[in-house]
C-alpha cells in the first residue's frame, strides 16, 4: 500500500494521524458540506485548516499537486478502494464518495441514487455559483461596484433558486424525502446566505417558508453543528 508520504501535501499539512482520512478545509459552505458529511457517518479524520485569503496556502506546489484547481476542500483516504490511499476534490465526488464508502446518505442504486445526485449536481451548477456571487456584489468586493446590473442579476437568479427548492420541499422534510448528500450539499449555502452574506431579503429566503424550515432543520442537526466549526 503507498504511503501518505507520497501525497506531497502532506509535507506541508503533516498527518497527525496518517490511518484517517486527511481533510484540507476552511468552514466555508462548500468546506462545511464535507465535513458535515464525514460527522454524519461517523467517519474519524484530521482537519487542516487551509487559508483562502492567504495566496500562499492554496497556490503552493503540495496543495496544487492534490488539488491542480487550487480551491479548498480537498481529502485524502488513506483507505481507500482496494485499499489504497486516494486523493479527491470537488466537494460532490467527495459527497459520492463518502456515500459510496460507508452505504450512508446515498441509495446504493435504483432511481433514488440518481435523483439523490441529480440535486447534488443541482446545487453544484446552480446554488454554489449563483449564491457565491450574490456574496460577492452584496456582501464583499463587488459591493462597491456601481452597476446594479450584476447584482441585481445574481439577486433574481437567487430567487428563482430558492422557489425551485421551496416548491420542492413543500410536504417534505429533506430534498430526498430522507436526509440525504443533497442536503449536505444545499444546506450549508442556505446558511451562508443567511449568516455570513446576510442577504436572505435580496435573495427572497424570507418569503419561501419551506426553506427557512429545512435550513433550521438542517442547522439543528449534532453534525451539522459541530461540521460548520471545522477550519474555523
Amino acid at each position: 500500500m503507498s504511503a501518505l508520504s507520497d501525497f506531497p501535501i502532506t509535507r506541508r499539512w503533516p498527518p497527525l494521524r496518517p490511518d484517517v482520512i486527511q481533510l484540507y478545509t476552511l468552514n466555508t459552505p462548500n468546506g462545511i458540506k464535507t465535513s458535515v458529511m464525514l460527522e454524519e457517518c461517523g467517519l474519524d479524520y484530521d482537519a487542516h485548516r487551509v487559508s483562502i485569503s492567504d495566496p500562499e496556502e492554496q497556490h503552493t506546489p503540495e496543495f496544487l499537486s492534490l488539488n491542480p484547481n487550487n480551491k479548498i476542500p480537498a481529502m485524502i483516504d488513506p483507505n481507500g478502494p482496494d485499499g489504497e490511499p486516494i486523493g479527491l476534490f470537488e466537494t460532490g465526488a467527495m459527497l459520492i464518495y463518502l456515500g459510496d464508502k460507508t452505504g450512508k446518505f446515498l441509495p446504493r442504486d435504483g432511481a433514488a441514487r440518481y435523483h439523490t445526485i441529480q440535486w447534488l449536481m443541482w446545487q453544484m451548477g446552480g446554488v454554489g455559483p449563483m449564491f457565491g456571487q450574490v456574496g460577492f456584489f452584496h456582501r464583499y468586493k463587488g459591493k462597491e461596484i456601481e452597476d446594479p446590473r450584476p447584482r441585481t442579476r445574481y439577486y433574481n437568479e437567487a430567487k428563482r433558486l430558492m422557489g425551485v427548492l421551496d416548491k420542492h420541499l413543500d410536504g417534505k422534510d429533506w430534498i430526498m424525502g430522507e436526509y440525504s448528500i443533497a442536503d449536505m450539499a444545499v444546506g450549508p449555502w442556505l446558511r451562508t446566505v443567511r449568516v455570513n452574506y446576510e442577504a436572505e431579503e435580496e435573495t427572497g429566503m424570507t418569503g419561501y417558508a419551506n426553506v427557512v424550515a429545512y435550513l433550521d432543520r438542517f442547522l439543528e442537526r449534532p453534525a451539522v453543528q459541530k461540521g460548520i466549526t471545522v477550519g474555523a
